[in-house]
């Protein structure tokens, strides 16, 4: 279960948050198996000086459009397959947003399978007794 945190200016137009979500979504569905319906989210849209980032880092120059996404997911992906998870989220955004590629920042927070519940205060994913 991938739980997205998704960070962007307050600047982009009405349902923008919520289309970069979908994207995201799709994404994960198609290329990190993410079971459908698998879909939980928090967007958040700052104000321009609450996002702070550097000019430019790794040779990368951002601009205020920039976009934060946080996945904390499942550990056990491989190095090759979070690459093209990164590739397709950018191409997505690119494409159907027109989202600088530059100015698209995603972060992965592995974790095991037991740092989970999905409510009720049970451990859905521990070994059964």
């Amino acid at each position: 279960m991938p739980f997205v945190r998704i960070d962007l200016s307050k600047k982009h137009p009405e349902g923008f948050a919520q289309q970069v979500g979908e994207i995201v979504y799709q994404v994960m569905t198609a290329h990190i198996n993410v079971p459908k319906d698998d879909k939980f989210q928090v967007i958040t849209k700052h104000e321009s000086q609450e996002l702070v980032v550097p000019k430019s880092y790794l040779g990368i120059e951002y601009s205020e459009d920039i976009i934060f996404i946080q996945v904390t997911l499942n550990e056990g992906r491989t190095t090759e397959l979070k690459k093209k998870f990164y590739k397709a989220i950018c191409e997505g955004l690119v494409e159907r947003l027109k989202v600088r590629p530059q100015d698209i920042v995603i972060n992965l927070i592995e974790v095991n399978k037991e740092n989970w519940s999905f409510g009720n205060g049970e451990m859905q994913y521990a070994p059964k007794d």
